[in-house]
Formats: structure tokens, C-alpha cells, sequence
């Protein structure tokens, strides 16, 4: 009878020991330096070419607004009716109107009809850079020819994209400089805007909230005349003269609401703190650029060293 003999290799000849691992990277040591060198090196180039931004910033309120209150008193009482007329008395509150306007800021809509309106088209799309000595945009030549006044962008019809740019991707490049939160405690609203001029960075701004207050004012307004319009014509139908009551109750209410949207100019959000002009940029942070790209450059020149040492044999 024969007996067997195991031949399999003990387990710890097949381990790798922090001291192999040590003494490998120290063998390579040159390939880790020049990988991590060439890392370094190319981030500080990267982040010396990436153009400054600033931001602006303003803190805002939600307006106060005397008139939903006596909307608010009639809303349990008349509500049916106020429904039928097209007047929601349940909603209508500073809040929702800060709320409103925290979530039209976001649309493609509003953005679309701000950017035509400002004609800012060119400084959204074309414009790549700024400079601080001569406080002038740079232009991208390949995007908009200056001295021809004219977009110079290689179409794509595939795509459906012509050298102009298109409505989505002027709102995308808007949309994407702002940002809005609002502190659940306080109900303050915090509005940035970021561009390569400061200047222009707070010049917008300021045009956009003032955009922001001019639309919902003008909905309410539009709302506003379309329900009196409404009622009164309720009233010449009916010789009830509770109903009359009723209704004449309801044109009180939405000719304070009218009389609101001509008071001021700040209806739904009431600046608490001005936006100013940036002094030092909010982008690009080049030392965290650095930093991190020379922590990856060492861990990728590692791992090189660790492939070559171990797997590949």
C-alpha cells in the first residue's frame, strides 16, 4: 500500500510582508519620484491655466405682504367661492412667494427669458477668461469672432447644434454659476452668483433679483385683475345680496393685493445684504489642486511599483 506525499506550499511562503513591500518601493524609489515629480509638475501648469472666478453674494428675505392676511380670514369662509372666481386664498404668503421664487431661479424658463433680456449671451458662452490689468473679457475665438460680431462655432447638425448656442446650453452655463439655499430657521435666503469679472458677477445679480421680484409681481398683478374682472361680473349676474357681499368682500381683498404690486419693487424678496465685487477669487483653489494631484501621482507610481514587483513575476 502506498502513502501519498502532500506537496502543497505552506500558506506564509505566499504572503507578501509589509517589510518586502517596503524594501520593493525602496528599490524603486527613482520610479516613484519621477512619476510623482511629473504629477506635480503638470498640476502646477493645470492649475496656473485655470482663469480666476469670483463670486457674489446677497442675503434676502421674503417681503412681507399685509394683504394675505385678510386673504387668509376670508379662506374658511368664502374659499368655494374664491375657487370658482380662480382665487386661492389658502396660498399666497411671503413664504410661498420665497419659496416660489427659490425654485424659479432654477427653471429654464425664467433663465432663458433673463439671458435675452440682458443679451448676455456672448459673456455666458464665448467668454473663457478675464483680465484684471485692462478689466477686459476674453473671448474664446474659436466660439464668436469679435471684430466680425458674428458666432464662429464648428457646427454640429448631427446633434442638432449650429454656431450659435443653443437655448439649453445658454441656460446650463447660467444655471450652473448660481447657487441657492435658504436657512430653514431663519427663512434667510442666500443668492451666489460666480463669473470671471467680479464686476459683471455682482451686476448680474443685482438684475436678477430684481428679475425675480418683476415676475412674481407681474403674475400677481395678471391673477389679481383677472379675479376682479371676474367677480364683478358675478356681481352684475346676481341679485342675491349676500352673494353680492361675498363677492364685493373678495374684490376688497385682490385690490389690496393689486395695490401691493405697485408699492415696490422688492415684492417677494426684500434685500437684507447687498451683493458686492468680489476682491479675492472663489476659484480654482490651485494649492488643493496641487496638493491632490501629487497625492495620486505618488499612490499611482506605488501601485506601478507594486504591479511590477509582484503580479507580473
Amino acid at each position: 500500500m502506498s502513502i501519498e506525499k502532500s506537496t502543497s506550499v505552506p500558506s506564509n511562503q505566499n504572503e507578501i510582508t509589509l517589510k518586502e513591500i517596503l524594501d520593493a518601493f525602496w528599490e524603486k524609489k527613482w520610479i516613484i519620484i519621477i512619476v510623482t515629480s511629473i504629477f506635480a509638475i503638470s498640476s502646477v501648469f493645470v492649475a496656473l491655466n485655470i482663469p480666476n472666478q469670483y463670486k457674489s453674494t446677497t442675503i434676502l428675505a421674503p417681503s412681507s405682504n399685509s394683504g394675505v392676511s385678510g386673504l387668509s380670514k376670508l379662506a374658511g369662509q368664502f374659499g368655494g367661492l374664491a375657487s370658482l372666481a380662480g382665487i386661492n386664498l389658502s396660498s399666497g404668503g411671503s413664504d410661498d412667494k420665497s419659496l416660489i421664487a427659490i425654485e424659479l431661479i432654477k427653471t429654464w424658463g425664467f433663465l432663458e427669458k433673463f439671458i435675452k433680456e440682458q443679451e448676455i449671451q456672448i459673456e455666458l458662452f464665448a467668454v473663457e477668461g478675464w483680465s484684471l490689468h485692462n478689466d477686459k473679457l476674453l473671448v474664446n475665438a474659436d466660439l464668436y469672432d469679435e471684430s466680425q460680431k458674428k458666432w464662429v462655432r464648428e457646427p454640429d447638425y448631427g446633434k442638432g447644434i449650429g454656431s450659435e448656442p443653443t437655448s439649453w446650453e445658454l441656460y446650463k452655463e447660467l444655471k450652473d454659476r448660481i447657487e441657492v439655499s435658504q436657512d430653514k430657521n431663519t427663512g434667510f435666503i442666500k443668492l451666489s452668483l460666480e463669473y470671471y469679472s467680479p464686476k459683471l458677477a455682482k451686476a448680474w445679480l443685482d438684475k436678477l433679483v430684481l428679475s425675480l421680484n418683476s415676475h412674481i409681481q407681474q403674475k400677481d398683478r395678471e391673477d389679481a385683475l383677472k379675479s376682479i374682472s371676474y367677480l364683478q361680473s358675478q356681481i352684475k349676474q346676481t341679485n342675491i345680496n349676500e352673494m353680492q357681499a361675498v363677492f364685493y368682500q373678495l374684490i376688497e381683498e385682490q385690490t389690496k393685493t393689486l395695490m401691493l404690486t405697485e408699492v415696490s419693487d422688492e415684492y417677494a424678496l426684500k434685500t437684507i445684504s447687498e451683493p458686492k465685487v468680489a476682491e479675492v477669487r472663489s476659484t480654482p483653489n490651485r494649492a488643493l489642486i496641487c496638493i491632490v494631484s501629487t497625492i495620486v501621482g505618488a499612490f499611482f507610481s506605488s501601485l506601478i511599483v507594486l504591479i511590477r514587483t509582484y503580479i507580473i513575476k
